[in-house]
């Protein structure tokens, strides 16, 4: 591709320049040689001719490390966009032209009801011809892929917390939350909530919005619970309900087929306690078009 410099056209390397990316990432040279399956002088010496056709230095040597210059700063900004945006390129091709079908990546925390994947994923296949993968995990890990786009939509319990305006997210549920039991605690539905008083519960994880919602409601209603177990999981969660470890404050819609069954038994509702589900995409250059069309109107 050439560049224009100083009234000159310019090559740029992409080679040299996929060289100084992975240097930057690993923070030294022996550790990218390492990666890039290649000697170190010769890295070296790629890294110099890159640094000469720009007329910048783009590392600086401080305690036996490398650490980008200014100009390094900016040329590892340019560079990241170039690379991810090659990589979507590769994926929006290799999407629209396996087998005709658009491929959908979902990502969806452990915490989601199943019954929204499955919505979702009809939804999709109502939008047009598509596949879709779906891979559940962890927040943190999840929203990063979605950046990396490795992932095209990603369902959560609670609002994505990121600082940039290339991830959008938007409520698709308010979904209301119970308590719910195997059949030995069913006499606790009298006197809800206060019977609930000293009782043993499977709580979410402290990440979820939903756990900070019920550590409130309970302290405002002054009622102590003895939690015997967390987890972000919703599947182990009901098991644990349904064994009768302990009491599960859930969203009805997660326990709907198990109180059908009459595997767990509704004890009452948490007035005021909602559990939301959100729907966030990233922004793409060439957009996933099942995806983009799920981001404007999937509803439940």
């Amino acid at each position: 591709m050439p560049v224009k410099v100083a009234n000159q056209m310019q090559w740029l390397n992409y080679h040299h320049l996929h060289y100084f990316y992975t240097i930057a990432k690993e923070g030294s040279i022996a550790k990218a040689a390492e990666k890039l399956k290649m000697g170190q002088p010769s890295l070296s010496t790629q890294l110099r001719q890159l640094e000469e056709s720009l007329g910048k230095n783009l590392f600086e040597r401080r305690k036996q490390r490398l650490h980008l210059t200014e100009a390094g700063k900016l040329a590892f900004e340019y560079a990241d966009q170039v690379f991810r945006l090659g990589a979507e390129m590769v994926e929006a091709l290799h999407d629209r032209l396996q087998n005709n079908r658009v491929h959908v990546q979902i990502g969806a925390l452990d915490s989601v009801p199943k019954h929204i994947l499955l919505e979702i994923i009809l939804q999709a296949h109502q939008q047009g011809n598509c596949s879709v993968s779906v891979v559940e995990g962890g927040g943190g890990e999840l929203l990063r892929e979605l950046s990396a786009h490795q992932i095209d939509l990603l369902l959560a319990n609670y609002p994505p917390n990121v600082d940039t305006q290339s991830i959008h997210a938007r409520a698709i549920a308010k979904l209301d939350v119970v308590v719910c039991a195997s059949e030995k605690f069913k006499h606790l539905k009298k006197d809800f909530p206060r019977s609930l008083e000293g009782q043993p519960f499977v709580f979410p994880t402290v990440h979820s919005k939903l756990r900070r919602d019920l550590d409130h409601y309970f302290k405002v209603n002054s009622i102590w619970v003895d939690r015997i177990a967390e987890t972000q999981d919703t599947s182990l969660q009901k098991l644990l309900g349904q064994e009768g470890v302990g009491l599960i404050p859930i969203s009805l819609m997660a326990a709907d087929e198990l109180i059908k069954e009459k595997k767990l038994v509704v004890l009452g509702k948490l007035k005021g306690v909602t559990e939301e589900i959100w729907l966030a995409s990233a922004d793409r250059k060439i957009s996933n078009p099942v995806a983009a069309k799920l981001m404007k109107s999937f509803t439940l």
